[in-house]
This record gives structure tokens, C-alpha cells and sequence, in this order.
């Protein structure tokens, strides 16, 4: 990998990631984490601080970035709880069958290149009983919000690490074996349209 890609777009998704409208996001979801918990793709651990800790027993944090990693070492060390990294991509879970109470996916189903097998690994990995959560950006409804995203996504992924902002996250992760709880949408104010429309809720198996 280049200078872009292990400098620039760290430095641009933790920006990205970290915006205000996007960090009430975050907060929407991550509270409701329980026990041993597998977040995908933790990148700078921007969730951590919206975590129980009087909820959660540890953390798995699956990210196959070092860069990612080492911007995170900060808010790692600040945890109230055990964190420990999985240094591989969501295809390649390293983790044995029904091992996480919870599965956590903050803005990272866009960027996984075989997204289906990465939800099959992350059913492979819930405990019987355990929910999925999420808080996703994708593809919008209204149908002229949704052409510019099909135009605007050939550029934006390459500009931004392999984000897509078209995907339809509840059909994906429907088609993988889980079953949607609860889900809520909207546009984020002071966002662009185009990568503006959110997904939250919650799944099981």
C-alpha cells in the first residue's frame, strides 16, 4: 500500500467517522452492546467511549489496518475494559463458533470487498441468543439521491479507502441469515445527500 492509503485515507475516515452527526450515531447503538463483544472494523476505536462498561465483559476489536491500529492505541489504553485486537478482515474472523454475546458494525459494511461472507462469518461467531448491531450509511430511496450515488460511488471508494454509499444494508444483511429487530432511517443533517442516508437497528440470527 502507498503513501495515500496508509496516511491519508486513515487520517480521512477517522475525520469522517468522528463528525458530530456521526458520533450521535454511534451513540444510538453502541450502549446496547452486551458481554463479549466483536466490533468489525473498529478502525480508531471511536466507539469506545460510548460503550457500558457496566454491560460489556471485553472487546474484540477486528481491524486489518496497522494504521488504523496505531491511531487507536490512544482510547485503547483508556478502556474500562479489556480490548483485544483481531488482526485480520471480516472475511477471516479468527474466532471459534458461538463465541460473541454481540456483533457490532459501525460504518463498515461499506467497505468490506465479499460483504456476504463477512456477515456469514459474523453469524458463525454469535452465541445463539446474541443480536447484531448497526449503524450504517447506504443507499437512499429517493430515487434521485440514489442516481447521484450510483454515479459519485466509482470515485468515492477509490478516494476513500473502498467505501461504497449505495449498498442496501438491511437487504444485505437479511440475505445473510439474520432476521432485523428493529431499524431506523434519515438523512444526517449537514451532510452531503449523497453519502448522507443512515441505517440503525438491531438483527438476530
Amino acid at each position: 500500500m502507498g503513501f495515500y492509503e496508509n496516511w491519508v485515507v486513515p487520517r480521512l475516515i477517522e475525520a469522517g467517522c468522528s463528525s458530530p452527526p456521526i458520533l450521535k450515531q454511534r451513540e444510538k447503538v453502541v450502549p446496547e452492546a452486551r458481554g463479549r463483544v466483536l466490533e468489525v472494523g473498529m478502525g480508531p476505536a471511536l466507539n469506545l467511549p460510548f460503550y457500558d462498561p457496566d454491560k460489556v465483559e471485553m472487546v474484540w476489536g477486528l481491524e486489518p489496518s496497522d494504521a488504523m491500529r496505531l491511531r487507536a492505541a490512544p482510547r485503547i489504553e483508556d478502556a474500562a475494559f479489556p480490548v483485544e485486537w483481531l488482526g485480520l478482515p471480516g472475511e477471516e474472523i479468527p474466532l471459534e463458533d458461538d463465541s460473541a454475546d454481540t456483533v457490532l458494525l459501525t460504518f463498515t459494511l461499506c467497505t468490506i470487498p465479499d460483504f456476504g461472507k463477512a456477515l456469514e462469518q459474523m453469524r458463525r461467531v454469535l452465541k445463539p441468543g446474541g443480536q447484531l448491531l448497526f449503524a450504517e450509511h447506504g443507499a437512499a430511496p429517493d430515487a434521485g439521491v440514489r442516481k447521484w450515488q450510483d454515479r459519485v460511488n466509482p470515485i468515492w471508494k477509490r478516494l476513500a479507502g473502498g467505501c461504497h454509499i449505495n449498498r442496501e444494508v438491511p437487504r444485505l444483511i437479511e440475505e445473510a441469515g439474520f432476521r432485523i429487530e428493529s431499524l431506523d432511517t434519515m438523512y444526517l443533517p449537514n451532510t452531503p445527500r449523497v453519502a448522507a442516508y443512515q441505517y440503525w437497528g438491531s438483527a438476530v440470527q
